[in-house]
């Protein structure tokens, strides 16, 4: 396939992915198995790939519903745990309910029995707080999963770089052009360490934007949701973990670092001067 033809085919996966899939979505709830949090599967399936979500900070797993739903009807079945949603939550804590929830999925018959995940083809997806917990939950596990999927990551106590060093796992993170150099973000101190993992840009994309509704942190200055973020972020983490839980070389330029995807170009968390604390409040305290 020439270079011209292969971009041309990309952008139209990137554009059929940012719209619903063609399964229909059946919502549960994981109470049944005593951890609060809900999942998301197609209506049938066995042997399905299978992915975890980590909420941010101050947030709650209904927060994410249209991006578990989405993920669901591409045929990917999708649960998050509802916990440690307070001021303070423990990044730990949460990591092993993110752990807990694949061993759910995987372990039990969803829906009526006509729904399974196959204990080889797990993911972990977390977004900001949860970024960096998926990356602690990942680092955790035994059997570790297929794939992470880190979108906007802030930093967390303890520090998920040092996990992050130890795993092996093929991890996509993604970061906006003005999030690294905010006092939050840790994708490219992330990227430095996870030698596995893919860091990409998107300069359309608002950190905060992958939330859905209004939100309480609004209110301590966080950003609320944004469509366009949504449709972009669903379209890149559902290519990913086609090709990467269930091996659909279809999709196989999703988790191609030499491949810049649209709106979502690699980028090398070396190639610019050190991003260090003092850079970081400098570009804070910019108008």
């Amino acid at each position: 396939m020439g270079y011209g033809r292969q971009v041309a085919s990309t952008k139209k996966l990137f554009a059929a992915l940012k719209r619903r899939g063609p399964h229909r979505v059946l919502r549960g709830d994981l109470a049944f198995a005593g951890l609060p949090g809900v999942v998301y599967t197609p209506e049938s399936g066995f042997n399905l790939p299978g992915v975890a979500f980590a909420h941010e900070w101050l947030t709650s797993a209904e927060r994410y519903e249209g991006t578990l739903e989405h993920l669901a009807s591409w045929g990917i079945v999708a649960a998050a745990p509802d916990t440690e949603k307070g001021i303070a939550p423990s990044v730990l804590n949460l990591a092993f309910d993110v752990g807990t929830t694949l061993d759910i999925i995987a372990g039990v018959r969803l829906g009526e029995g006509k729904i399974s995940v196959h204990p080889t083809k797990l993911g972990i997806v977390g977004h900001g707080f949860g970024a960096s917990t998926a990356v602690f939950a990942a680092a955790g596990m035994a059997a570790k999963p297929k794939a992470v999927v880190a979108a906007f990551p802030t930093v967390t106590k303890p520090r998920a770089e040092e996990a992050a060093a130890t795993l092996k796992v093929p991890g996509l993170i993604l970061t906006d052009p003005g999030d690294p150099m905010s006092l939050r973000s840790n994708a490219i101190e992330l990227a430095r360490v996870w030698k596995t993992a893919t860091l990409r840009a998107m300069p359309k994309a608002k950190a905060g934007g992958l939330i859905e509704g209004r939100r309480l942190a609004r209110v301590v200055g966080l950003p609320g949701a944004d469509r366009d973020t949504q449709k972009m972020v669903r379209a890149l983490m559902t290519g990913y973990l086609l090709h990467m839980l269930t091996g659909d070389k279809t999709y196989r330029d999703f988790a191609d670092p030499e491949v810049d995807l649209p709106k979502a170009a690699t980028m090398d968390p070396f190639a610019d001067d050190p991003v260090d604390l003092e850079n970081k409040v400098v570009a804070l305290l910019k108008p």
